[in-house]
This record gives structure tokens, sequence and C-alpha cells, in this order.
């Protein structure tokens, strides 16, 4: 029996689903568990050796999963494309694992679905070294996702004029991209420093859902920018941790937000290693 974690990711997508997917499988290893990672381009495994796993193997969408996974298999998909019956399909060949980021999700042919309210699997997945408290440097951090592919950071230069931000460059950002955001913030960072920032900020305000999550567990202030296409319960499980929520470049309510902060008891996102734990229970390792 072999495990695959098919990651979508992309240019115009980030890689959000590859950190997830990424941190479960780090933790599985650490229990003598291997899993096989799967990205829809080479980018995004060049980024998942920066994030920790060495090896992934690169397919075109979540119709070639079974390229690779055979008859009886672990597999976990976490994409938000069409499946086109895949789902059905892969339930009867393997032990399926559905990574999702709506609670409306439901198990329709007996695979496991992992959504942000599970109290037993839940898909927000957080690597352990983001709960390793480091000491913090008083600095806003801005990290507005992986990808930007219709340059909406550039479009919005007036959000970031009042707040002395400091940005991290994403995986996908656009050759000479870096020159035109030069205009904007006084300091730029490369994607490879991500984890040791989002650990030592004191303040973090991005547009993608995991750095949210890793933030908060690094104990940072985190301000996250919602978009339509965000779930409802993704978003409740974020107020629910302390992550406060403004629009989408919304600069009132950020300046409001800033000048008012405060941090309260909230609830605490999950540990890889406990997730991956309750996963090899699930298939009886």
């Amino acid at each position: 029996m072999k495990l695959y974690y098919y990651a979508f990711s992309g240019h115009k997508w980030g890689l959000d689903r590859v950190k997830r997917g990424v941190a479960l499988i780090k933790a599985l290893k650490e229990q003598g568990v291997e899993v096989q990672l799967l990205v829809n381009d080479f980018r995004a495994g060049l980024a998942a050796k920066d994030f920790g796993v060495r090896d992934s193997v690169t397919v075109e969408t979540i119709m070639d999963v079974d390229v690779l996974a055979q008859k009886g298999d672990v597999v976990f998909i976490d994409t938000p494309e069409e499946d086109r019956g895949r789902i059905e399909r892969y339930s009867k060949e393997y032990t399926l694992f559905h990574i999702v980021d709506d609670d409306s999700t439901v198990s329709n042919y007996g695979e496991i679905v992992m959504h942000p309210k599970s109290d037993e699997l839940s898909s927000i997945i957080v690597d352990d070294e983001y709960f390793d408290i480091l000491e913090k440097e008083k600095r806003t951090l801005f990290f507005f996702g992986d990808a930007d592919y219709d340059k909406e950071v550039l479009a919005h230069s007036d959000f970031f004029q009042v707040t002395g931000m400091e940005l991290i460059l994403g995986h996908y950002f656009f050759v000479k991209y870096e020159d035109d955001l030069a205009k904007i913030f006084k300091t730029l960072h490369e994607p490879e420093e991500y984890s040791e920032l989002i650990r030592t900020s004191s303040r973090v305000i991005t547009a993608s859902p995991q750095c949210a999550f890793e933030a908060i567990s690094a104990q940072a202030e985190v301000i996250y920018m919602s978009r339509e296409k965000d779930s409802e319960s993704l978003l409740e499980e974020m107020t629910l941790f302390g992550i406060k929520i403004i629009d989408y470049f919304n600069q009132d309510k950020l300046l409001s937000l800033i000048a008012e902060f405060s941090i309260s008891e909230k609830k605490v996102p999950n540990k890889s290693s406990e997730i991956a734990l309750k996963v090899m229970n699930r298939i009886n390792l």
C-alpha cells in the first residue's frame, strides 16, 4: 500500500494546498509513513523542497492521479477542480481523503471528508514548526500569496502607503514585477525567507488562508483579507482562532483594526502531527 497527496497548484492559484499537504506529509514521515506528493507544475515541486518535502511528481490534473495510484492505496485529494466523477471512482479504488475548505461538502461515496469544522480530521493543517514560538520583531509583514497573476498588489498600491508594511514575494510572481513592487514597499523579502518571517513578525496581513493559520499559530497579530470565494465555514474558523478579517483591500477597516487590535482567548489551530496520528488511526497504521 502506498500513500499519495495530490495538491492543486499553479501560477494563477498559488501554493496554499501544497503547504497544507507538505505539513501533513512531514508529520506522517515523522511517524515512519511515506507519502508521495503530487503537484501540477515543476515550480510547485521546487517550492515543496523549500518547505521540507524533497521529492514530488508532476501530474496535469486530478484526472491523472490514477496513473500512479493503484487499487488499495491511500490517496489525499486537495483541489478545487471539477472532479468529473473522479471522486466517485477513486473512492471505489482507494482509501480516499477529500480535503475541502467548506463544511457543506459531504461524503457521497464513502470518501473521508476533511473540512474546516471537523473535530476529528480538520482541513486546517499547520506545520508543527509554527507552534515553536520565536521572539517577535515589531514588523508589519504583508504576504498576498504565492501568486499574483493579475497584479492585484500593484493595482492597490494606495492600500500600503500608510502602514509601512514589508512584503514577502510569492514564488510565482512575474519576472521584473519586483521592480514595480519596490516602488511601494521599502523592504522586499524573498520567498525562501517565508517561514522565519512569519514566525518572527509581530503582525501579519495576508490574503492567503494558509498563511493566516500559520501566523496565528506563531502567535502573531493576524489580519486576513477575505474574498468572495472564501467559504463561510473557513471565515468562521478564522474568527475562532483570533484572526481579524477585513474585506479585500479595505484600507479603512485595516486602519481601524490596527488602532484597536486586541488578542483574546481563542481556539488553537491543528498541529500537523495531531492530524497525522488521526489519519494513521483511520487507515489502521
